[in-house]
């Protein structure tokens, strides 16, 4: 039976085509609370399992920790390219949306970038910004991009992952990283035992140095969604690719999700299916993504686009119509951040940081 080695191109797969669409899925599950204060497709059928934006993420942390153990490098290297992949992009967006709340008359434009600019959430809204959208007021305050807070637990788990390359761990002894999502299975298990589909709250962790205090529960169940992935490019020569193991994947991530579960085997058939997936699309869609990769821009600037086209009453026609507004707009400001901002970005990737830094100190 072939494995994921034996089908993975690491120069020609789907992984672009797969991020980009769960970006987009992310922008359709937040078209209900952000245009008409109601809940997200998924939560009602899963019983309050997930959602389509919350299953959206999870399959950006699987494909998030098989890309980046992909890496090859010293932990300098590792952080320097996660830092050109998060932060330009991050940053540019951030002050564009201070300028915009400033030239609209909105106070606190410049200390929300501020307050938000290590890719941890301190500070969600703007003064009034966006109190009167369904939105607004569903949640009693402004909330002006709500997708970041997912940052906060990717960059937990480069900096998790840098700290085991500066160990030369996934070298050294790869069986290391399986077992860490081992620990966070357990622990997974352990809730699903209590509640097969209300997990308990773990509480927070922290103050954290820079990122403050994070949830537990998120911190360790994204971090073995993140792990799974990692894990899967370690032991990629041991992981048989097969249509029957993807159906059922798919069959068991249906059950779970109606049923009851998820997090205990839903997950791991997430990670299957989206992987098998990669390497099962069409080769002509492999170029989606590969030179122009939209997901981050789409992640970052579609909440707040929402959140504008509702504050003017875009959602007034119903769902279809309002996807139909915001999608334009989201996408050229994804673009605009990838040809602008974050290609140029990534294009110093193999400058050496340490050495530039010395450079610019002289």
């Amino acid at each position: 039976m072939a494995t994921l080695r034996d089908r993975y191109d690491p120069r020609s797969n789907g992984l672009g085509l797969l991020r980009l669409l769960l970006a987009l899925s992310v922008l359709v599950a937040h078209a209900w609370p952000l245009g008409f204060g109601a809940p997200s497709p998924g939560q009602r059928i899963s019983r309050g399992q997930t959602d389509l934006g919350a299953l959206a993420v999870d399959g950006f942390f699987v494909l998030s920790g098989f890309l980046v153990a992909a890496g090859r490098g010293g932990a300098l290297r590792f952080a320097w390219h996660r830092f050109l992949r998060i932060f330009p992009g991050l940053w540019v967006c951030l002050l564009g949306i201070a300028l915009a709340a400033t030239l609209t008359g909105h106070a606190g434009g410049l200390e929300f970038a501020r307050r938000n600019w290590s890719g941890a959430v301190h500070r969600w809204g703007i003064g009034t910004l966006f109190l009167d959208t369904p939105y607004g007021r569903l949640v009693h305050g402004s909330v002006v991009n709500g997708s970041l807070w997912s940052l906060v637990y990717e960059l937990l788990c480069y900096c998790g992952l840098a700290a085991l390359v500066a160990a030369g761990l996934p070298r050294r002894a790869p069986w290391l990283v399986p077992a860490l999502a081992g620990a966070a299975f357990a622990v997974i298990v352990a809730d699903a035992l209590h509640d097969p589909t209300t997990p308990r709250y773990h509480g927070g962790l922290g103050p954290l140095p820079v990122f403050g205090y994070v949830d537990a529960q998120l911190a360790c169940y994204l971090g073995f969604l993140f792990l799974l992935g990692a894990s899967a490019q370690l032991y990629a020569h041991r992981i048989p690719l097969h249509p029957a193991l993807a159906a059922a994947s798919g069959l068991a991530l249906a059950v779970t999700l109606l049923g009851g579960g998820f997090s205990v085997v839903g997950y791991p058939a997430l990670a299957y299916l989206l992987l098998y997936a990669a390497c099962a699309l069409p080769r002509r869609l492999h170029r989606i993504g590969r030179e122009r990769d939209y997901s981050y821009g789409v992640y970052i600037y579609a909440f707040p686009i929402q959140q504008l086209v509702a504050h003017y009453g875009g959602a007034a026609w119903g769902v279809l119509p309002y996807l139909a507004l915001c999608l334009p707009v989201v996408l050229l400001a994804a673009a605009a951040s990838w040809h602008l901002v974050e290609r140029p970005a990534l294009s110093l990737k193999d400058i050496r940081p340490a050495v530039r830094l010395l450079t610019l100190a002289r």
